[in-house]
């Protein structure tokens, strides 16, 4: 099912093999059921400073830092980027509301994937463009053992965020790892368009309300139907992919 899609991987990077060493996770829409209320807090913080947004642009910018989102609405609506005040004031008013969402859940079968993924020594790595404390907080409580605390990419720690490369080639620097030694898990089109660009073999997720077809447009070498498709065939995925 997935040799011919690891051979075309290694022909178009012209790279020696296919080994992964270490998996790079998504955060939000991967690991937490979380979009949802990602995309509720910024058409009402955005609604409520006159910007016209809906709960499907967010799912499109999925994976941007918060500043990158608002700069690329007021780029389109003004023709000009937001000021850091604009842009503070923004992102308080979108982390108010999505505080009040109330909790979030952990996406179904994650994770029975990360204790999978630990079981068989393979580096665990968040990558994410959110910079919500709470959701960051939450990794030890929800998956307890398996994240570290140097083994996270977040807004914090990037100067340009998905879908630029930035964000999976600091995880492999921090991982220690070659491009054909990781795999990326991704729910968002502009967080495929990140992992592919930095030249990583990425599984395209579909958790949420995007055709399939706009991860694959992204550049996911395989979407899966959800975390549980995705379990089911992961052993089939990685174990003859181990040298």
């Amino acid at each position: 099912m997935f040799s011919n899609k690891i051979e075309k991987f290694i022909h178009d990077n012209n790279y020696p093999t296919f080994s992964p060493k270490a998996v790079f996770f998504d955060m939000d829409g991967v690991l937490f059921d979380s979009m949802k209320f990602h995309a509720t807090a910024w058409v009402n913080a955005l609604h409520a400073k006159g910007l016209p947004f809906t709960e499907y642009d967010a799912y499109m910018n999925e994976g941007r830092t918060g500043a990158s989102t608002i700069d690329e609405l007021f780029l389109k609506e003004y023709n000009r980027y937001a000021t850091e005040d604009e842009k503070n004031e923004i992102y308080s008013l979108k982390s108010k509301f999505f505080e009040s969402c109330g909790k979030v859940e952990q996406i179904a079968f994650a994770a029975e994937l990360l204790t999978k993924v630990k079981a068989q020594n393979l580096q665990i790595f968040v990558v994410t463009g959110s910079g919500q404390a709470s959701l960051i907080d939450n990794l030890d409580e929800n998956f307890p053992g398996i994240f570290e605390k140097e083994k996270m990419v977040t807004a914090y720690d990037v100067n340009n965020g998905k879908p630029h490369p930035e964000p999976y080639l600091i995880a492999l620097e921090k991982s220690g790892v070659k491009p054909w030694e990781a795999v990326v898990v991704e729910n968002a089109p502009l967080g495929v368009q990140s992992a592919t660009a930095a030249g990583i073999f990425t599984i395209g997720v579909n958790t949420g309300p995007l055709k399939p077809e706009v991860l694959i447009e992204s550049g996911a070498q395989i979407v899966f139907d959800g975390m549980k498709e995705l379990l089911t065939e992961w052993d089939n995925f990685i174990e003859n992919n181990r040298n």
